[in-house]
Formats: C-alpha cells, structure tokens, sequence
C-alpha cells in the first residue's frame, strides 16, 4: 500500500534502526536501484532493504533543475577522476556520478534520451533474449512515461515519470533547429521518436522537469511516495564495503554508516546498483574478477570473471564550442534547451554524434587559459559536440584492498583514432550552426576554437575532451567470456547476486543513460519477481 501521508524533510533516514535480515537487499539508491526497490516492495510480502552511500535529495541544488551543475564537485559527487592519459595530452578529466538519494537522476541535466533502436537490439543479440530488443524495451517505456508532448504509439502515458518538452525554451534554441534542419538534420517534434530509429534528427529534449524548473528525479517520483511502507526500508549515508558470501553464494552486505561497520543479510537475493565504477569496485572487493589480479592485493578469490571492470565506455563531450550572447540571456529550464543527433559518416547504422546546447560557457581546463571566455552564466553559450558510439574504451581497477580507497580509472577517452575523427567531424559541424545566419541574431563573437584545422584541431579536440557523465558498460551482460552476467542479470558463478545499473549495458546506448537505467531497473525487478513467484 502506498504511503500518503506528508513526507518530511529526510524523513528516509528515520530507518537507521535496520532488521537483522531481509528478503532483498539493493545496494545503490541511484536511478536503476530507486526503480528496483519500489518495485520489489510493491509485493507487500517481501521486505526490501535500500543502501545508499549518499544523503538526502532535498536540496536547492538538486530540486531546481538550472542548478544542476552545481552539484558537480559537491559532496552529492563521488569526486573520481580518470588517470593521465597521454590521448588527452595528459590530463585527468573528472568522472562525475551521483551520491545521493536518486543518484545521477539527482544531479544530471534531466534529459530523457531512450536510446537507439539499434542499441538494444544489440544488447538482445549479444544476450540471447529478446526481452532486451528495442521492441520490448518500447513496451517498458510505454509503462513508465507520462508523456506531455505530442501523441505517438511509441510514447506512453500515465506512468510515474513526467515526461515533457521544455517550457518556453530561450529564443536561441529555435534558432538552432532552423539552422541545423536547414543543413540536412531534420527539425523533429520529438527526438525520441524518429531519430531513433533513424539517421537522427534535431530539437529539444525530452526532460523529467516539472513546473517551476522542479526536478522529476527517479527518487522523488519512485521512492518518495512509498517511504512509509513497512517492507521498505531506506538508508542513506551507507556506503556498502563488501559482500558476504557462503562459499558462492551472496548472503549479505557489509556496509560504514557514519564511521560504523555493519552487516546485514539478505534470504533471497543481492541486488547491485553501485554504478558503473562502484559495482565492479565491490565485485572485486569481494573477490570476484579477474583472479590475478586480485590476488596481487591480497583478496582472497571466489570467482574467476575477468570482465569485471573491463568495457568502460563514457560518451566523449567536448567543452566546448562557445559563442558569447548578443545581449544576454539566463539559462531556462535544465540550461540545455537544444540537442541533435546525427552521422559522421553515412554509411555508420545510426547517429554517433549527439552534440547540446549548453546555456553557459563551458571551456576545459586547459582552453579556459587559452581563451578570452566570458565570465557569467548568461553572458555566453556553448554547442557542445558530443560522441554518441565511442570506440574507445577503459577499465575499472582496484587500487588496494581497502574498501574506502578510489579505484584507478582509465577512461582512454580519444585512444580509438576514430573517435578522433568523428569530433573533428561534429566541431565543423558545431561551429557551422553556430556561425550561420539563423543564430547570427544571437551571437556577438565566436569565443573559441575558429577556424582550426590538422594538428591544431586535433590539439583543440584532445584539450576539449571529457565526460559526458554515462560511465556505464563495466560488468557486461552477455556470453562471451569477458560477459559478468547473463541475460536475467545473475552475476555468473555466484547465487543469489543481480546487477542491475548502467554497468550491464554491453556497449553505450546512444544518447544520455538516465532512461535505459530506468528500464534496467525496470527489467531487473520483472525478472527477480519471477523468479520468486511463489512468495
């Protein structure tokens, strides 16, 4: 039964007083773990124990959705960075992911991509199940979504998640449409229909924002009705160290809550929801990976998975293409109004490119002391040009066996020559929709790069480079011998263990995550409900 009283301010972290065991334990309060624990405790038979490391989501920063980039560096960040790479001429870009309750759907810009019809037909492909084609995840969709904009059958409505094109966008993002459309990227109604199932497309994203720039985070709309359910128990500031295991099998979590260790076990399953760096990090901990080298930190080996941390895959975002303002203008809505999806080359199966409109200067580190940017949110824009299939790829290690030490995270961002290529591609792009007659209106100057070609635009693309916030694709679903868990999401050779976040994705979806790891969770919860039928 649905709690429908008031709910107070951190009124979830009433429940430090936690049962000694429960039928299931998520780990992670993120977008997929929000999702997976309401779903489990809507069985009133089951009881459901969420852990998550963050603390609470009532916060101005993470309720006004125009302040989302606020949150990034704050204590609602888990902080990591990428190692040195010599493919961005030797810096260490930041990793940002959410720790808070509702995690990335907490800090992010709102933005609600599904993913290409190709992207998932590849994931039932490589898993072997159909219940992961773009078909069956439309219907997942159609359950979710409470779609404001115009009708489509492949859109739902009436769902938990309000789904809505921005509300009297800035004056600058119907310029762009006109633009980008009047160089061959077709102005659609909706970027979540046709371009993705097509050769792309442009217009203003899908956004989980409500009136009032009020966020529609997963937990708000997830977990906050139902934070009075006896079976439901949700802890913040609880960051999970380790699993307990009886000989293969996952019987519990080990976890720190303020400055105190504890256990809790778990009578059906453990379900991981850690993100795409913290998953693999905890498996590993555990001693589940690659035996060797786990065994050169000390940590006792359970199960020989040596894709575990392997895949890492980020869509590459460069910061970035910038204009100054005309005449000034605020940022509205999630300060990313305008978005289009298209082809580097035209014989690639679907878009690789996916560059948006940043409502604010946003240089690098590097290109910020190389270039005069203006100061202020309103005094300049950015077309951030975006990677939507990266070649590249990274991994996710341990340093230590210590369970509060970062890992080492090698993004390799731009180390494929390909994806190299297919940025300079979009900065020409960027820059000729920005510099066109249509945003002429709103442009004073371009900031940064001009007119750069040959190993100054390469320089301009690796100094540029970073993340664009979707680490995902660490513990891979799939059969090859690099694959962590199968088509259900069972982690291979251990019992009673799922995974069910960004990590399982074998390869990127196009466009931002925060809605496939909806449908993750989604997907996940229908799987463990069968499995346990008989409750």
């Amino acid at each position: 039964m649905a709690h429908t009283s008031p709910v107070t301010v951190d009124r979830e972290i009433v429940t430090d007083a936690i049962r000694p065991a429960y039928d299931f334990i998520v780990c992670g309060g993120g977008t997929s773990g929000s999702v997976v624990a309401r779903r489990l405790s809507d069985n009133p038979e089951a009881s459901v124990l969420l852990l998550e490391a963050g603390g609470s989501d009532r916060v101005p920063s993470v309720v006004d959705c125009t302040l989302w980039m606020s949150n990034i560096g704050s204590e609602r960040d888990w902080g990591y960075h990428a190692q040195p790479s010599s493919s961005l001429n030797g810096r260490t870009p930041p990793l940002p992911m959410g720790k808070v309750l509702g995690g990335g759907s907490s800090i992010n810009a709102s933005v609600w991509a599904r993913g290409h019809r190709n992207d998932f037909d590849f994931w039932a492909e490589e898993s072997g199940d159909p219940g992961w084609s773009y078909a069956s995840v439309l219907d997942i969709y159609r359950r979710v979504e409470d779609w404001t904009g115009p009708a489509d059958p492949r859109r739902g409505t009436g769902g938990p998640l309000r789904v809505a094109l921005p509300e009297n966008p800035v004056p600058l993002a119907s310029a762009l449409v006109e633009a980008a459309s009047g160089r061959g990227i077709p102005a659609v109604a909706d970027l979540n229909a046709d371009p993705m199932e097509s050769d792309g497309g442009c217009g203003c994203p899908n956004l989980l924002v409500g009136r009032g720039n009020a966020r529609v985070s997963v937990a708000a709309t997830y977990l906050h009705p139902v934070m009075g359910r006896p079976n439901l128990d949700i802890v913040l500031c609880a960051e999970v160290t380790r699993l307990e295991l009886s000989g293969s099998r996952a019987t519990g979590v080990e976890f720190i809550q303020r400055g105190h260790t504890r256990s809790v076990r778990a009578r059906e399953e453990v379900v991981l929801s850690l993100g795409a760096i913290n998953t693999p990090k905890l498996l590993m901990l555990s001693g589940i990976g690659d035996q060797a080298e786990l065994a050169a930190l000390g940590i006792p080996g359970v199960v020989h998975l040596p894709g575990v941390g392997k895949n890492l895959q980020d869509h590459i975002l460069l910061a970035g293409c910038i204009w100054e303002y005309q005449v000034p203008e605020a940022p509205r809505n999630n300060a990313a109004e305008f978005a289009f999806f298209t082809k580097s080359d035209p014989p690639l199966p679907g878009p690789d490119l996916m560059p948006v409109l940043d409502e604010l200067p946003l240089a690098s580190e590097v290109l910020a002391t190389q270039y005069d940017v203006p100061s202020g949110a309103d005094s300049a824009w950015t077309l951030a040009p975006g990677l939507a299939r990266p070649a590249s790829r990274g991994s996710v290690r341990l340093t230590s066996a210590n369970p509060l030490a970062a890992p080492q995270i090698d993004a390799n961002f731009l180390s494929a020559g390909v994806d190299v290529k297919a940025l300079e591609y979009c900065v020409g792009l960027c820059r000729e929709i920005g510099n066109s007659p249509e945003v002429k209106p709103f442009v004073k100057r371009e900031v940064m790069p001009g007119p750069l070609s040959g190993d100054r635009l390469e320089a301009f693309v690796r100094n540029a480079a970073g993340s664009y916030f979707h680490e995902t694709c660490t513990a891979k679903m799939g059969r090859d011998e690099m694959s962590v868990v199968d088509s259900s999401l069972r982690v291979y050779g251990v019992e009673g263990l799922r995974i069910a976040d960004g990590s399982i994705m074998p390869r990127v979806t196009s466009g931002n995550t925060m809605a496939p790891c909806v449908v993750i969770g989604e997907r996940a919860a229908d799987l463990i409900a069968s499995g346990h039928s008989g409750r």
